[in-house]
């Protein structure tokens, strides 16, 4: 099942569907599975992680109520939509950048997809940015 495809059968999307904020949704709900899993592997690490697992978890967090508001399509909110992929950015930059200092496996897999997800959150406040001034 894809998210993308869910949004764009919404009936208030139509013509106006988002591939940009598609993809940034479909990428926070990865990318807040993938940090749960990390916080909670690296619990299990040996070495004190509580910084790794308190910013993924703010990461997994912020993804989650991202994907969320962003998969809205009803009377939806582009203020909110991006303010909402703003904090993503930031808390995803904050887990990678934590993430990157660990030579595990799962924090490599995690900063990866953080990165990812940033990169494709501030895409989407662009389109939305754009769109908002093309109106």
């Amino acid at each position: 099942m894809s998210i993308e495809k869910m949004i764009s059968e919404h009936p208030a999307v139509g013509d106006d569907y988002n591939q940009s904020l598609g993809l940034a949704v479909k990428h926070t709900l990865y990318c807040a599975a993938i940090c749960n899993s990390c916080a909670d592997a690296c619990s299990a690490e040996e070495m004190d992680m509580s910084r790794c697992i308190r910013l993924c978890s703010d990461a997994s967090d912020i993804c989650t109520a991202t994907y969320r508001v962003a998969s809205r399509r009803t009377d939806e909110n582009r203020a909110v939509i991006r303010a909402m992929l703003a904090v993503c950015v930031k808390a995803c930059e904050a887990c990678a950048d934590e993430c990157e200092k660990h030579d595990n496996a799962h924090c490599k897999r995690c900063a990866q997809m953080c990165r990812e997800c940033a990169r494709d959150c501030k895409a989407a406040m662009e389109t939305l940015h754009d769109e908002a001034v093309a109106a």
